[in-house]
């Protein structure tokens, strides 16, 4: 019997110079929870260092120099996939971890767009490493807050280095920059949950939202950047919505980090998924609604300056007439 061909699980981590990447790979590659790895290490030089400091072990660790992987080399990035996909045909997982100066958002859709990384691979999830001990200094880093808005997960590092006021401040300013992320507050990077299995970019599972913690008659955002939630029983007309998103992504795509959301799409009984980075945009059905099920609409924008009016006028459009 042939075995049945499974897309390779791809985790990225990301985070600002400094913040801890190289300490979570190590810990990511000797607690592996028994699974094959290979790692990409991308460092921005003609010199890596990054490669150097990972603890040696069975993994295949490649290394990217000469460039950001979320600029010119992205085609470097498929041909290591490819190479790893070729030769080394018993790799269970990929980690590959960005320079710190990296946009998350070319690499994200490197794997939606590129046909190798569609079919071989898929896209598990994005940790991004926050330094607790600098981030006042560095949050207004544009780089900085896209590493935060567009991750699934956001370990939030030195705990031990802050006070715990200062740790609650911290978390605050994150929760407004990407309030769909787990949070976890870590030392040297080390966290007991399972970090392999996120399922942050997987629509099969059908994505759970819940921005309610976000209201709040203050309004308050993160300087430019801002979270915008959408939350209703309404029923959506297909087409409109279709038309409305994808022209709405067109529009805004340079400002829009990251969206997602799970919809009631003309009364189907399966709710629709969808999430999108800039003006790449993926969306399909998602698993049933349960007969007893309240059919709720939940929609999170991240990004720059996004009009909140504009998001949910334009939503608002999309609804079913009675």
């Amino acid at each position: 019997m042939s075995k049945v061909f499974q897309k390779i699980p791809v985790t990225v981590i990301t985070g600002d110079l400094g913040a801890g990447k190289t300490s979570l790979l190590n810990n990511l590659l000797v607690n592996n929870k028994g699974k094959k790895l290979a790692v990409i290490v991308n460092e921005f030089g003609e010199i890596g260092i990054d490669s150097d400091l990972v603890i040696r072990s069975d993994e295949e660790i490649l290394e990217m120099n000469n460039g950001c992987i979320c600029c010119n080399i992205r085609g470097d990035l498929v041909r290591i996939i490819e190479k790893i996909i070729k030769d080394f045909h018993e790799t269970e997982q990929i980690i590959i971890e960005t320079t710190g100066l990296a946009d998350p958002a070319p690499i994200i859709q490197s794997f939606w767009i590129e046909e190798t990384l569609i079919k071989n691979t898929k896209l598990d999830g994005l940790i991004t490493v926050v330094d607790s001990l600098h981030f006042n200094r560095k949050k207004d880093c544009l780089h900085v807050k896209k590493q935060i808005s567009f991750a699934d997960v956001i370990l939030l590092n030195k705990t031990d280095l802050i006070t715990f006021e200062e740790q609650q401040n911290i978390e605050k300013d994150l929760s407004m920059l990407n309030p769909l992320a787990i949070l976890l507050k870590t030392m040297f990077s080390k966290s007991n949950e399972n970090l392999f299995e996120i399922g942050g970019f997987d629509l099969a599972n059908a994505l759970k939202i819940d921005p309610l913690f976000l209201v709040s008659s203050q309004h308050k955002h993160q300087k430019n950047i801002n979270a915008v939630c959408i939350k209703n029983t309404k029923v959506v007309d297909g087409d409109l919505f279709n038309k409305w998103i994808y022209k709405f992504a067109q529009y805004n795509g340079k400002n829009l980090f990251r969206y997602k959301g799970i919809i009631n799409l003309d009364n189907e009984a399966r709710r629709f998924v969808f999430q999108g980075v800039h003006m790449t945009l993926d969306g399909r059905p998602g698993k049933p609604w349960e007969k007893k099920e309240k059919r709720l609409n939940q929609l999170v924008f991240i990004g720059k300056n996004l009009d909140e009016y504009e998001i949910e006028e334009g939503f608002n459009s999309c609804i079913q007439s009675i």
